[in-house]
């Protein structure tokens, strides 16, 4: 089996695939402070208490955008899961994608996974909407070429943003509500978060294929763990799938160490 790590500035997804299906998957917190025995404690009790033996993980891949966490995430696996070969993607990664873009080093591994993961499944000229921590837009060719994108703050980083610099405005969950008049104050926030990030984001697809090279127009992928609560808001989506980033890894992984 496989252990897959999603490293997001603020939660860090994990994933445990066999045979190429996703098996179990739980979100962190991205904790810079966690020393690897601590990182190392917390998944074997994520997976023996899930049902799964730690031993039984022979592989595990990381995509992590936030380095203080990297190292230790890394260690942890080395050390707590021994019976595993640990790869770390980054853009010197031997995968079979092309980072067509003017700083190819700077490009975050979540992006890469994208492109890997859209162009090896879908095998069509796509656009990745992943919706963390950030609002990223990867656009991805059929051939697997990133061709760039657009990084956006992400909703619950613009929601928290109006809560905490607004003293009356109260904390509310990210749920859309039925109309976009809202009656009372936290339907009026929900209709503006929610109904705002949907409009966005048909807004910035629209321009990206305004733009698009070549004549075959992209699907949109929605990924992420806000992904699923898009799926009716947005016209622009296509398909919505919340583990694309994981499925990514598990694939990166066997194409690394085949």
């Amino acid at each position: 089996m496989n252990l897959v790590f999603d490293v997001g500035n603020t939660e860090t997804t994990v994933g445990l695939f066999d045979a190429g299906t996703l098996r179990g998957h739980w979100r962190t917190t991205s904790d810079p402070a966690r020393t690897p025995d601590e990182i190392g404690v917390l998944l074997r009790a994520l997976l023996d208490g899930h049902g799964f033996d730690h031993r039984a993980v022979t592989g595990v891949a990381i995509a992590s955008v936030v380095p203080p966490v990297t190292q230790p995430l890394q260690e942890a696996c080395e050390r707590w899961v021994s019976h595993a070969r640990v790869v770390v993607i980054d853009p010197t990664s031997k995968l079979p994608i092309r980072l067509q873009v003017d700083e190819p080093l700077s490009v975050g591994a979540d992006r890469i996974v994208n492109t890997l993961a859209a162009s090896q499944i879908h095998k069509r000229d796509a656009i990745v909407v992943d919706l963390g921590t950030a609002t990223t837009y990867d656009c991805v060719t059929r051939d697997g070429v990133f061709l760039g994108g657009i990084i956006a703050p992400g909703v619950r980083t613009s929601a928290e943003t109006l809560f905490r610099r607004t003293s009356k405005l109260p904390a509310t969950e990210l749920v859309a509500p039925e109309h976009a008049i809202g009656t009372r104050t936290d339907t009026n926030i929900r209709a503006g978060v929610m109904f705002g990030a949907a409009d966005a984001i048909d807004g910035l697809v629209g321009r990206i294929k305004a733009e698009w090279p070549g004549t075959e127009a992209p699907i949109v992928i929605a990924t992420g763990g806000l992904a699923e609560a898009f799926r009716t808001l947005c016209r622009s989506i296509d398909i919505v799938d919340p583990y694309l980033t994981l499925t990514g890894l598990d694939l990166a992984f066997g194409l690394l160490t085949r």
